[in-house]
């Protein structure tokens, strides 16, 4: 992973001010986003479709107007500068590739308009070609490629002229899985032996997850947290990130006890679990304590520490290395349990009762969403 941390100058590489933007001068959608982001940093912008995650990328490529706030690059506010004078490479999901010019051609146009010579222009697109694994591809034409073909070379003619920033805006969406995957590590790769910056568009939380230094989740064009992978993970600020991240099972409570950051949460048949207090903290409030399946533990002894409930077991799902169960509580709240599949994976009767534990460190409470 690149170094992420300041370069000691007195302003971060990549500035958001305030920025806010309306089409029709009534609604926002985009309100007041703010970001830092670091020279070499790798930033995915992740949200459902609209939440506003592509009019940020659009804004900061010059291919929309801000309707209000601050862009700045390395120092420079790029609010008014048009598109070409903002050393920005963009990956799209389509390619964007001229279908008229060989691989060679399609690389060597950035440098072309940037009145490069000649011999820098060959020697430049030989390097890239290889960098991104397509020697001896240079004369083909994009329709003679496959999809990881056409968008290794999206990525290479995105970065051949050496742009200050490189934004992809859901790159690997018409990929199959698998070659998702495999993008996702090569990008990955590159962005560390060159240590370019990225702003990077996903819906797709797993993407987000494996490949983002930090990762800005968006709602209705607000960012609801800006954290690590592992801190969204670990430690969501909301009710929204803790759904929109992962899997969890939310269950309806009612707090009857805070003792600093915990709090004690009576559920359903008379049940008291206890969390950690994230967004609220009101004695009397109604919540809902989100805890993640492969958190949960199905308990067959009488050692127990931590928190147990009770409830009754429905089906299992067998998936390959895992095992997921499902259980109602007595309120018909779902719970689901990820159990490995080894031997020690239990078996139950349809109706059966049974014990499920977790530590009260693995849990939050939040406000309903």
């Amino acid at each position: 992973m690149p170094d992420i941390a300041s370069d000691g100058s007195d302003h971060q590489f990549l500035r958001f001010v305030d920025v806010k933007k309306s089409y029709d001068h009534k609604h926002l959608v985009v309100k007041g986003f703010d970001l830092d982001v670091a020279k070499s940093e790798f930033v995915t912008l992740l949200g459902p479709s609209g939440s506003g995650k592509t009019t940020i990328l659009m804004m900061l490529a010059g291919f929309e107007s801000v309707t209000g706030g601050d862009i700045r690059i390395d120092g420079r506010p790029v609010t008014r500068t048009p598109p070409y004078k903002r050393n920005i490479g963009m990956v799209f999901q389509n390619y964007a590739l001229f279908p008229h010019m060989t691989v060679a051609e399609n690389l060597a146009y950035p440098l072309k308009v940037r009145s490069r010579t000649r011999r820098e222009i060959g020697e430049t697109v030989e390097r890239y070609l290889a960098l991104v694994e397509l020697d001896g591809y240079g004369q083909r034409h994009p329709g003679q490629l496959s999809g990881g073909q056409r968008q290794r070379v999206a990525l290479a003619r995105a970065m051949i002229f050496e742009p200050s920033l490189v934004l992809m805006d859901e790159p690997l969406g018409a990929l199959d899985k698998k070659l998702r995957e495999q993008m996702q590590f090569e990008i990955t790769q590159l962005h560390r032996k060159l240590g370019f910056t990225v702003i990077y568009v996903t819906h797709d939380q797993t993407e987000a997850l494996t490949m983002s230094d930090r990762i800005a989740v968006f709602n209705e064009g607000v960012v609801q947290q800006c954290a690590t992978p592992d801190d969204l993970y670990e430690r969501p600020q909301n009710a929204f990130v803790a759904d929109f991240i992962g899997e969890n099972n939310f269950i309806p409570g009612r707090i009857v006890e805070v003792r600093g950051n915990s709090i004690r949460v009576a559920i359903t048949g008379n049940q008291q679990v206890t969390a950690q207090a994230a967004d609220i903290q009101e004695v009397g409030a109604e919540c809902i304590v989100s805890v993640r399946p492969e958190k949960m533990f199905i308990r067959s002894n009488d050692q127990v520490e931590g928190n147990e409930i009770t409830a009754k077991f429905v089906v299992h799902h067998y998936v390959g290395d895992f095992i997921r169960y499902y259980f109602k509580l007595e309120d018909g709240s779902e719970i689901t349990v990820k159990v490995l599949n080894d031997v020690t994976a239990p078996s139950f009767a349809d109706g059966e009762s049974a014990r499920l534990f977790w530590q009260s460190n693995d849990c939050y409470a939040f406000r309903h969403m």
